[in-house]
């Protein structure tokens, strides 16, 4: 049964270390490289750690028995606090289809709506259509707005919100 830890700083290498399967696994899903964080050291990893504290960020792990096998983290906007972007999900292949993508995603949507979020915002890849419909089987929608991929100029995002405000009642989520 797949459970969500969310991050401490007490987790920064198993936080790294998932981080750093994602980035290899799915490159073009992510405005960072594998190249560039591979070569952070452990305290920059316990400061990111440190960074989804669950103040005004937040991030989960998704583990099945010892096997760690998705990530999310949620950042709140830093002006408009009714927004928050949903950031660095992944989901390990052997997991995908398994409901490890919505669990993680439900655990972000809880934590923002418990702030007052009314919307979610994130990113995703022209070329990642798998991602799109899962996103839109979750209730997100495209916006409209596009933005060059810092990666690779052959691609660019999408922007997808979902709204949350109607859910605000929610409580509880990941231990």
């Amino acid at each position: 049964m797949t459970i969500l830890h969310q991050i401490t700083p007490d987790m920064a290498l198993l936080y790294k270390k998932v981080r750093l399967r994602a980035l290899q696994d799915s490159p073009s899903a992510f405005g960072s490289t594998y190249l560039r964080e591979s070569q952070f050291t452990d305290e920059e990893w316990d400061a990111r750690a440190r960074n989804v504290d669950g103040k005004r960020a937040v991030g989960y792990l998704a583990v099945d028995g010892e096997e760690y096998c998705g990530i999310a983290a949620c950042f709140l906007d830093e002006t408009e606090l009714q927004k928050a972007d949903l950031v660095s999900m992944w989901v390990a292949p052997e997991y995908r289809k398994a409901g490890v993508g919505r669990l993680l995603v439900d655990a972000i949507v809880r934590w923002a709506a418990d702030r007052g979020v009314e919307s979610l915002r994130l990113m995703v890849t022209s070329r990642n259509d798998a991602a799109i419909e899962f996103y839109k089987r979750l209730g997100f929608s495209m916006t409209g707005r596009t933005e060059p991929y810092p990666n690779d100029p052959a691609l660019f995002e999408y922007e997808m919100v979902k709204p949350i405000s109607s859910i605000s009642g929610l409580r509880g989520g990941p231990r």
